[in-house]
């Protein structure tokens, strides 16, 4: 068993987690009922959430991931820069882009604009996570886990340095 740093507090347990994704799966199940729903997971952080999602939604789902950074080391440079695209075509589909946390907007800008300008069907964007004092840009979610305070976040597949992604609950660094 991983030992848990004393400076870590706990947000949300792994048990509320689950209940939650579950609550949000049958949300997007009702809202895009007799429809086909095309999952978009923002590597590397939402694949945890994206793979706890796909199996609470209980309609028709395909899935693929894209990449995009906007960090230097530890600081965000403010240039969002797409590194992996996805690897299928999302025109005329019905989309949800999946997120592990929306802070700036700036990253979910950039990723809402280039996903519209390939036609979609709809777009609809999903974060585990908001942390709204650190916006930028104006950016609102259809769907949000938990809305959490100014601190640094790990577990539940978010990291420090690739550290603390495995933890099942959700931890803000002190």
């Amino acid at each position: 068993m991983l030992d848990i740093p004393s400076y870590f507090q706990l947000l949300h347990s792994a048990d509320d987690i689950a209940a939650r994704v579950r609550e949000l799966g049958a949300q997007i199940s009702a809202d895009y009922e007799g429809r086909s729903l095309h999952l978009v997971g923002v590597l590397r952080g939402a694949t945890t959430f994206l793979a706890d999602l796909s199996r609470s939604i209980d309609i028709e789902i395909s899935y693929d991931f894209i990449a995009v950074s906007s960090y230097a080391g530890e600081s965000s440079s403010g240039q969002v820069k797409l590194v992996k695209d996805l690897e299928e075509s999302v025109e005329s589909r019905h989309v949800l882009v999946v997120e592990d946390i929306l802070d700036s907007g700036r990253t979910l800008h950039y990723i809402k604009e280039m996903l519209q300008a390939r036609k979609v069907a709809s777009l609809a964007i999903c974060a585990l996570l908001d942390r709204p004092h650190r916006r930028e840009v104006d950016l609102q979610l259809d769907y949000c886990g938990f809305s959490i305070p100014d601190k640094f976040v790990v577990g539940y597949g978010l990291d420090f340095e690739q550290r603390w992604r495995q933890l099942p609950d959700l931890y803000a660094i002190n």
